[in-house]
């Protein structure tokens, strides 16, 4: 490899790092963490259409709540919706489809949605009714770590990378990608792959920022 290569290559911290200090919140803190991160939604809403189409996902493991966003879409008239992994929904052993559709939320709460547990832990609604992501005007994801570039260490599933490739090489703009998360879980730089898919925007307790 080139020296000037290896010199700009950026070690990525270990994601446990990250999902150790979410994991060490307790439940209060996580909602006051989550309450201070919704004050910043006006700046989103200030760039989408009414009813627009809103892909959220369950905080099932430490990340910063997602009901507040829920909250915001049901009081704003936005259409939530829940990720699904799988061909058309449903999960089989020997399916290797990383692509997810999105299904609609009618629930007022994330936690009376009744859910099956995907095998890689993720919690998840089944619904015929399933949208693309090319479908919504927003995804919300999930995050491990992000960049000041935007830049997005996930859990290595890589099912929003595979998922949003596509319409992202296009050039297409829809849907605007946010980051929804901690500050600690801000870092300067992180090491980019070429069929990672960037943020758009990312909102924590301490404000939003757009790349």
């Amino acid at each position: 490899m080139h020296p000037e290569s290896e010199k700009s290559k950026v070690n990525n911290p270990p994601r446990r790092l990250f999902t150790r200090q979410r994991r060490q919140l307790n439940d209060n803190a996580r909602r006051q963490y989550a309450q201070s991160a919704s004050l910043h939604l006006t700046k989103l809403q200030q760039r989408l259409a009414p009813h627009a189409r809103i892909g959220l996902y369950y905080d099932g493991f430490g990340e910063l709540p997602t009901q507040p966003l829920m909250d915001w879409c049901q009081r704003l008239g936005y259409l939530p919706y829940l990720p699904v992994v799988g061909s058309l929904g449903r999960d089989n052993q020997r399916n290797d489809d990383k692509r997810l559709r999105f299904v609609p939320i009618y629930q007022s709460k994330l936690i009376n949605i009744p859910t099956r547990i995907h095998r890689l832990g993720m919690k998840q609604n089944h619904h015929r009714r399933l949208l693309w992501a090319r479908e919504l005007d927003v995804i919300v994801c999930p995050l491990v770590a992000v960049d000041l570039n935007g830049n997005r260490m996930g859990m290595g599933g890589g099912f929003y990378d595979t998922t949003l490739s596509k319409s992202y090489r296009a050039g297409v703009k829809k849907p605007l990608k946010i980051g929804w998360c901690y500050d600690f879980q801000v870092v300067e730089q992180l090491d980019r792959q070429p069929w990672d898919v960037p943020l758009d925007g990312l909102i924590t307790p301490n404000g939003i920022r757009w790349f």
